[in-house]
């Protein structure tokens, strides 16, 4: 009898489950739902406004996506409950949430309703910076030798950084929770009835180490002295390693998702570092990019090497036996998406429909239409800030050589180009370092959709690009570790390597680079880097006295 798995992937704007054969991986059936609420970047729920820089999201909406989209796969594919052994979840980060003891987030309570800081902190909340910058000044002064293992830098997405911010701003809230935890560790909870914490998130979010455990109890001291015991109260000292069961579904989960009583739940996982056995990935050397929102670039290695503005190295960060390395650009599919919204004339929406087309489609087929070079602009990719190398969220966007016959689809590609040079950065960097990367490979909608940006990413990067045809790659890693989580008796893996070499890549999409096009490239990324450097190691900080004199007149 056929066996499945069911992985759950949340995204910044939805989330996906993805109902999968085991062992060959096949794909049966998807859903989505999008989150009722969305980003709250403005205001909460009741109107309560936010300040700048600020992105929560509502717990409910995580519960919404159970109900939603596990019975819908289930009756498209026609899979009996009990054939599905495993359920894997993946989520954002760091996305993160206070809630009591027994898991109730503390927006559920209707005195906190009105309290930003009661709600979910996503990963791109950016209003803790000030907290990031006075704990990397603190970490520093004292010699703190872990934060290099984190690029030299902490950023304000990660958690510390974020609950420093709670207990500064509203230490009623930070008082009353019990548990400050990673979204993707809270559903689990939610699934079968227990806290566990998962690896992955402790280990790039939390500043955990396998072997060192959390940072000093004196350290967090020095930050406040109410963060004392941080590790031990809020946090967690238990901490489950990636590939291990959580437990099993309870009854009240089941009659939430519509699956058996005793389903096999694994630990909760982050959306980038998931998708690695789904592509195939059991080894080094091979750099996959998850292209969304945002992009992760996740790397194994066989040392453990600290290098400058990387995101972390985690001892099985991601696969058993591997150091696990972890980039990223903070906006790519917002990038596009900005512009779209905000930069097309009306006449451009016009003649899409009159072509029968529809604007993202209209717009690429123009952009596509351009050479490499031929717009005369530069842009840079820090319209959410840069996340990697220089992790600084008080950066911003710029694009160079406007004229007045500039036109909307030469800028659109100045954007694509740029989160092309961004990405080139983190590969260098990573090879200046000392990991290699001998091979890229691409997963996510914007991989899959828009050949011509993949194609202008082997043209920058000059080397091939591998697209995986895994069309919800997070989702499949998430199903593969649910099935891991199951074991092989129960129809599922024993190891995470063994699924990741059943998966099939013979379907995938190459892109070689075109010579002529990365010789030009190749200029237009000097003048990129020396952008980069110029506005981003310090030399003219304008992007910040700007972002400064805009906070003080909010």
């Amino acid at each position: 009898m056929k066996k499945y798995a069911i992985g759950v992937d949340y995204g910044t704007l939805s989330g996906r489950a993805l109902l999968v054969e085991i062992p060959s991986g096949k794909e049966m059936a998807a859903a989505v739902y999008e989150y009722p609420h969305g980003v709250m970047d403005r205001a909460l729920p009741d109107g309560t406004s936010l300040k700048p820089d600020w992105a929560l999201q509502h717990p409910q909406d995580y519960l919404d996506v159970l109900t939603h989209t596990i019975p819908a796969v289930l009756k498209e594919s026609g899979v009996s409950p009990e054939d599905v052994m495993g359920i894997g979840i993946d989520f954002t980060a760091c996305t993160v949430l206070p809630v009591l003891k027994d898991g109730t987030p503390l927006c559920f309570l209707p005195e906190y309703k009105g309290r930003p800081h009661a709600y979910v902190k996503l990963w791109k909340h950016h209003a803790a910076q000030d907290k990031a910058n006075e704990l990397n000044r603190i970490a520093e002064e004292r010699g703190e030798k872990w934060l290099a293992n984190y690029g030299g830098k902490i950023s304000s997405e990660w958690a510390v950084p974020k609950i420093w911010q709670i207990l500064d701003e509203d230490p009623e809230i930070y008082e009353k929770m019990d548990r400050f935890i990673e979204a993707a560790d809270w559903i689990v909870w939610q699934l079968c009835g227990k806290e566990t914490r998962n690896s992955c998130t402790a280990g790039y979010k939390e500043l955990w180490n396998k072997r060192a455990g959390f940072p000093s109890r004196e350290f967090f001291a020095a930050l406040d002295p109410r963060l004392a015991d941080l590790a031990d109260t809020k946090l967690s000292q238990e901490i489950t390693p990636l590939g291990s069961r959580a437990g099993y579904l309870t009854e009240k989960a089941a009659k939430l998702t519509g699956l058996s009583c005793g389903t096999a739940v694994a630990v909760g996982n982050v959306d980038a570092h998931v998708c690695l056995p789904a592509v195939g990935i059991d080894g080094p050397g091979k750099l996959l990019a998850i292209m969304g929102t945002s992009t992760c670039h996740i790397l194994m290695g066989e040392k453990e090497l600290q290098i400058p503005g990387i995101c972390g190295v985690v001892e099985d960060g991601v696969m058993p036996g591997y150091f696990g390395y972890e980039a990223g650009q903070s906006c790519v599919g917002d990038h596009f998406a900005w512009f779209i919204e905000n930069c097309l004339p009306a006449d451009y929406y016009e003649q899409a429909k009159a072509e029968g087309k529809n604007i993202h489609k209209f717009l690429r087929e123009k952009a596509q239409a351009q050479k490499p070079g031929q717009s005369g602009l530069l842009a840079l990719d820090w319209w959410n800030g840069n996340r990697s190398v220089l992790v600084d969220v008080d950066l911003s966007g710029m694009i160079l050589g406007m004229t007045l016959q500039t036109r909307p689809e030469e800028l659109y590609r100045a954007l694509i180009e740029a989160t092309a040079y961004g990405t080139r950065m983190i590969v260098e960097n990573y090879r200046r370092g000392g990991v290699p990367v001998e091979e890229f490979v691409a997963s996510g909608g914007i991989a899959l959709k828009d050949p011509m940006m993949m194609q202008i990413y082997a043209d920058v990067l000059n080397m091939p690009i591998r697209v995986t045809s895994a069309s919800q790659g997070p989702a499949l890693g998430s199903a593969l570790f649910g099935a891991v989580a199951a074991g092989k008796e129960a129809g599922g893996f024993d190891s995470i390597f063994e699924a990741a070499r059943a998966m099939d890549t013979s379907h995938d999409i190459l892109y070689r680079p075109i010579p002529e096009n990365a010789a030009v490239y190749e200029k237009l990324y000097e003048e990129y880097e020396k952008l980069h450097d110029y506005f981003g190691r310090g030399e003219n900080d304008v992007m910040k006295r700007l972002k400064a004199i805009r906070n003080a007149n909010c």
